[in-house]
């Protein structure tokens, strides 16, 4: 299940991308089938981490890894590479969980090129809001969700940092209502029945890869969206004449 769109955050040959929170690794494997691009997967959590080389490893073996890739523990406020190192960065479901979203902003565009592209995506603030109401342990788990983004908040605080706007899009519809029961039924209680009863039919959506299902999905977006995901580009520096 992917967060980011690739026709809006496309992908060329070469390109080096970063994946920061990358978590058990799902964009990191898609960009790994991609000809002669490198990926950089990281996240905080090592056993994400681990999850996510089993698969790039596995893809190795069975030849689907076209790209070259790595996977290292790191920091969001703090990102271990140089500045304009990368060409695409994906930023899926990070922020919210970043003591100091502005630093995290800023790391992520002092390693991004000029010309460069970004997709930020962020937890969307009705069902986010709906889900604190009615569960604290939703959001008082350890390394959970610490903060509640408005959209219009999101944008400015992105473009604060200069970077510039192209693209908005809301995702994840489906999987609202099952948030919305595990709220209800106890975040900690992962068997009880009916929230584990939708798990079942999110996996089989998924899998079943359903034209229906996924216009369906399309359309419940632009009302109870679970994510909603920030497309960005980090403008070159204006030469100023001699």
């Amino acid at each position: 299940m992917l967060t980011v769109d690739f026709s809006l955050l496309p992908i060329s040959g070469g390109e080096r991308v970063l994946d920061v929170g990358c978590g058990p690794g799902r964009h990191s494997w898609y960009v790994c089938k991609l000809d002669h691009c490198s990926v950089y997967a990281m996240d905080y959590d090592l056993e994400s981490l681990q999850r996510a080389k089993y698969m790039l490893n596995l893809m190795d073996n069975e030849n689907v890894a076209k790209g070259e890739w790595a996977v290292l523990q790191g920091n969001a406020m703090r990102l271990p590479f140089r500045d304009g190192t990368f060409d695409k960065i994906i930023c899926a479901e990070v922020l919210e969980h970043v003591l100091d979203d502005e630093q995290g902003v800023r790391e992520l565009f002092r390693v991004l090129k000029d010309g460069g592209e970004l997709a930020v995506s962020v937890p969307a603030y009705l069902p986010e809001t709906i889900y604190w109401k009615l569960s604290e342990a939703y959001h008082t788990n350890p390394g959970g969700h610490i903060r509640i983004y408005r959209q219009r908040k999101l944008i400015d605080l992105l473009r604060h940092n200069n970077l510039t706007v192209y693209a908005v899009r809301h995702k994840h519809a489906f999987h609202s209502p099952y948030w919305l029961l595990r709220c209800l039924f106890g975040v900690r209680n992962e068997k009880a029945l009916i929230p584990s009863l939708y798990h079942k039919f999110l996996a089989w959506e998924i899998d079943s890869r359903s034209r229906f299902f996924r216009r369906l999905e399309g359309l419940l977006d632009h009302l109870f969206a679970k994510s909603v995901v920030v497309y960005l580009r980090k403008e070159p520096k204006q030469q100023v004449p001699g």
